[in-house]
């Protein structure tokens, strides 16, 4: 079983209680790690009182991000970051692509099962983009939430 290397559920309802919300989580870049990827935010929306369909949509956005970081960067890990900015919730994945081509949304090839992750993203997300990682080893992929889920009509 693959477990993130840091924060703890107890260190989590600190940060909630205290009013710091973020967190960060290194993975290795293993498929396993997807699982692990989508507990933790799971688990850290739920410790800071985040609207359940926000944390449903954050879980299913690190979901796509973690897979495409394992399966197209071809690093030994995966640095998650989660964090409340305003009224957002901003979710990024940085992998070690090491000059690798930068992820891009493409439109899905119907005879493919694979493919529909970062349009998947997008259509969660209010804004999301690609981003060097800050030691140049990589690519921040991430994507920002709302901490509200919308209105509904009756």
């Amino acid at each position: 079983m693959v477990s993130p290397t840091h924060p703890t559920p107890s260190d989590l309802l600190r940060g909630a209680l205290s009013g710091h919300r973020a967190t960060v989580f290194r993975l290795p870049a293993v498929p396993a790690s997807v699982r692990a990827a989508r507990g933790h935010v799971r688990d850290t929306t739920a410790a800071w009182g985040i609207d359940p369909e926000v944390g449903d949509d954050a879980t299913l956005v690190v979901s796509e991000l973690v897979t495409n970081a394992v399966a197209h960067a071809f690093g030994d890990q995966v640095l998650c970051r989660v964090r409340v900015t305003g009224h957002r919730l901003r979710i990024e994945v940085e992998d070690q692509a090491r000059g690798r081509t930068v992820p891009v949304r493409r439109a899905p090839d119907p005879a493919r099962e694979s493919g529909r992750g970062l349009a998947l993203v997008a259509a969660l997300a209010l804004d999301w983009g690609v981003t060097p990682a800050h030691d140049g080893s990589g690519h921040v992929v991430w994507a920002e939430l709302p901490l509200t889920a919308p209105e509904t009509g009756p």
